[in-house]
């Protein structure tokens, strides 16, 4: 048995396939000193029962970079390692029963071609030949990746285990976690318990693998890990005679999937329903264990399989399984270090995708650790998205019973969750609802995404083509463009900057110069060191000593994360999160200042309040801070109202606006109108990993102005040229429909994607916005090019532009 020691550079928690993957990855960088302490024996929780499916493409370019890592990884473990993972790149096969699922698996092909995937189209006679026990009679289209695979769950992590030993890490087992210490700001040790024996080992750095048990684990520590355990269902057949090698074969539009093994069939199920567990906590006891066996449950999968792989209706029954994994609120796994403790690092929470996502996870999570960033964007799985609310179990409880099954679900564009609904809401949000609102959640917030006309189902209709909102959208869209709108945005995350040192503080974090006079507005980006974008935001300076940041609401902890941890200590600066303090309404289009002049007594005027002023006036029977910037590239306002007056500021806007023709507007038609305008949108058009420049944000970086986060990296790209550049697309054709990820076509060649994408209805069209490569090439020869966008197989002319498509010297903002 291992010697626990006292020290150690990190320990990981829990020793499961992903912290396996995590100790051998540092230990290959070089960190020896590293502990992995195991509750009870490795692979005991999920990963033993997992029914290791290796895919490689995911829902973007860099899930999909993870997990082509992982599978690379697992081909050459067993030759480095001695142990044999059962890795085989048999391939997969993914068949589609209806329309809907066939424009999903033609789009998923051409992003996978986009993203260096190996893919091909195959006709159901073709998916046939490769897999001669399916029943094709209704499959009307099918996709073959050749390099996907499975492999021996189990065995990875003891490969990756045996690794972490040779390359000098400690791992134990039956060895218990009880606490993990801290000083009230970072990580100082865990306190470990291994029978009657207890003892402590001191490190900065704790990584909490600890999968269903990694919830309750963390919230001892304050810090939020939202995840919750669900039942999951397999069977194995008895060996089946003559069966051969096959690809694994995923039917979405019947929850299934089937894998062949060693002469056996298993058939595994993403159910629409699924049935929590461990509602009270995961049992102490709990090692290798399986839950109660619910065949009721189970069998509208078996009787849909009998049909489709009619071997299914004679062969024996070996094994019907049901095991416990965790499942988070959006179907994305957690990665990084929590905002709420430094030092407490997380790689948890894995969805059923955790044996092809673990060697990934554990390379990138190693090369943050190393280099003090990750790799490449991970904001898709980082854990600062996490809402503090998403720890409540209620809420997990209903919202996992739906995202097992939303991997298999349709994948629809736009599609809203329906379950631990209203947890957050605007103080309009009875308004709105009673003014045929449609909501749509982000980051729990209830949010407007469109209006419903009267007598019309207040309802989604998804569809890959036009949804059922389209025409509403267009009504909202040009009255923002040709009249006047009102659309809520208190989700907006509101942060306060305030102090002696806040003006520096910023200047030192901020590439735009926000040292400018109290009340004027500053779009800027927070970048690192590499010149990537950490947050987009404005900065409103509201007097010498005191800013707002305004940021998106999806990104408020990830952005308050950022500044803290950046504060010096000798900085006399305070930093609050402000979002719920303040409600925001946004009057926009070229009639606001009419509608405005109706409510407000106040100079309006270009001359008493230009653009990127902010100041306070009355509004109704109140007092508003009026923000004259926009999202939408119109004249217009946005309008921060005291929560508690928010109410009666939209029943004056609205009757002031009665004959006029305002529009209620939703954030669907807010997102079309900046996309015209080829406005970026982080997490999409930007992120860490996006050099500024390349964004074509380089009117919001000011070098001259001294120091910051980010300025050698921007002096750097502007002495060497860019490498790539953003580009504004328009499809010639008015039909097809852009939403992200589609493939960008240069010349014939596939070069890059979408990046984000919505209809244009002032322009005519699709309008998307993607980076194409450019090294060595001026802007004229960029645009010189012929372009199309790919869309589920077939290949649309698109115009390009390096400027907004829509009032490109902007100047209807300054009207």
């Amino acid at each position: 048995m291992a010697t626990i020691p006292t020290h150690a550079r990190a320990v990981i928690i829990g020793g499961g396939v992903s912290g396996c993957s995590a100790a051998y990855h540092l230990a290959r960088l070089g960190w020896s000193d590293i502990v992995l302490l195991e509750r009870k024996q490795l692979t005991c929780g999920t990963t033993w029962h997992a029914a290791g499916l290796i895919g490689q493409l995911r829902a973007t370019q860099n899930m999909t970079r993870l997990a082509k890592y992982s599978a690379d990884l697992y081909v050459g473990l067993e030759a480095e390692t001695g142990v044999a993972t059962g890795m085989r790149q048999n391939g997969s096969i993914t068949v589609a029963l209806t329309e809907d699922r066939r424009q999903e698996i033609l789009r998923q092909a051409t992003m996978a071609r986009a993203f260096g995937v190996e893919v091909h189209e195959i006709s159901p006679s073709e998916a046939k030949e490769m897999y001669p026990h399916l029943n094709v009679e209704d499959v009307v289209a099918a996709v073959h990746l050749p390099k996907d695979g499975q492999a021996d769950p189990a065995n990875i992590a003891m490969a990756t285990a045996k690794g972490a030993r040779m390359n000098g890490a400690t791992v134990v087992e039956g060895a218990k976690v009880t606490r993990v210490t801290d000083d009230g700001r970072r990580v100082t040790g865990v306190d470990w318990q291994m029978g009657e024996e207890t003892g402590h080992i001191a490190t900065d750095i704790v990584i909490n693998c600890g999968g269903m048990w990694g919830r309750d684990l963390a919230a001892a520590s304050g810090v939020t890990l939202p995840l919750h355990a669900c039942e999951h269902f397999y069977l194995v057949t008895e060996p089946i005679a003559g069966l051969g090698q096959l690809p694994v074969l995923r039917v979405p539009d019947e929850c299934a999937y089937y894998k062949e093994d060693a002469g056996k069939m298993m058939l595994g199920a993403f159910e629409p329903r699924a049935k929590p567990w461990g509602m009270e906590g995961i049992p102490e006891d709990f090692c290798f264990d399986s839950l109660p066996e619910d065949f009721e449950h189970f069998e509208p999968i078996l009787e849909k399989a009998m049909s489709r792989v009619p071997l299914f209706q004679s062969a024996g029954i070996h094994t019907f399984f049901n095991g416990p994994e965790s499942f988070t609120p959006d179907d994305r796994y957690y990665l990084g270090e929590a905002p709420e403790l430094r030092g407490y690092w997380v790689a948890a929470g894995f969805n059923s995708v955790g044996i092809q996502s673990a060697g990934g996870t554990g390379m990138a999570l190693a090369h943050w650790l190393e280099e003090g960033e990750p790799p490449f964007d991970l904001w898709e799985v980082d854990i600062r998205r996490a809402q503090p609310f998403q720890r409540n179990r209620r809420y997990l409880r209903e919202r996992v019973t739906e995202t097992l099954g939303l991997l298999y679900a349709d994948h629809w564009p736009y599609r809203q969750p329906v379950t631990a609904r209203g947890v957050r809401r605007s103080p309009l949000h009875e308004h709105l609802k009673a003014a045929g609102a449609v909501f749509g959640e982000t980051a729990g917030w209830e949010r407007a995404n469109w209006f419903a006309n009267p007598g019309q189902e207040r309802e989604y209709r998804y569809d890959w083509g036009r949804q059922n909102w389209f025409d509403n959208q267009r009504a909202e869209h040009m009255a923002l463009r040709e009249g006047v709108g009102l659309y809520d945005m208190s989700s907006f995350g509101k942060i306060r900057v305030e102090g002696r040192d806040a003006c520096a503080f910023l200047q030192r974090l901020c590439a735009n110069d926000v040292d400018v006079a109290p009340g004027r507005i500053v779009y800027t980006q927070m970048l690192n060191w590499r010149g990537g974008i950490e947050s987009d935001l404005t900065v409103t300076r509201l007097s010498e000593t005191a800013f707002l940041l305004v940021v998106p609401a999806a990104t408020v902890i990830r952005d308050l994360s950022w500044l803290r941890r950046h504060l010096h200590e000798d900085e006399f600066v305070v930093i609050t999160d402000v979002t719920a303090s303040e409600a925001v309404l946004c009057v926009m289009g070229p009639k606001s200042r009419e509608l405005m002049a109706r409510v407000s007594p106040d100079d309006l005027t270009n001359e008493a309040h230009p653009f990127g002023l902010a100041r306070e006036i009355e509004l109704g029977m109140g007092l508003a801070r009026a923000h004259r910037v926009s999202y939408v590239g119109e004249l217009g306002w946005e309008l921060y109202i005291s929560t508690e007056q928010a109410a009666q500021a939209f029943e004056a806007i609205m009757e002031a606006g009665a004959d006029m023709g305002l529009k209620l507007c939703g954030l669907h038609a807010m997102d079309s109108c900046r996309i015209e305008k080829a406005f970026r949108h982080f997490g999409h058009d930007i992120s860490d990993e996006d050099h500024v420049l390349e964004a074509g944000l380089g009117f919001a970086v000011k070098p001259d102005k001294g120091e910051f986060i980010g300025r050698e990296a921007v002096l750097r790209k502007r002495e060497e040229g860019l490498k790539r550049r953003m580009v504004q697309f328009r499809l010639t054709d008015p039909e097809p429909m852009l939403f992200h990820n589609e493939a960008l076509v240069r010349d014939g060649e596939i070069v890059s994607y979408i990046t984000s994408a919505n209809y244009g209805h002032f322009l005519g069209g699709a309008i998307g916005m993607g980076y194409v490569p450019c090294e060595g090439e001026s802007a004229e020869e960029v645009l010189a090019s012929s372009y199309e966008i790919e869309i589920a197989g077939t290949r649309v002319p698109a115009v390009a532009s390096l400027r907004p498509m829509y009032d490109p010297k902007a100047e209807r903002v300054r009207m």
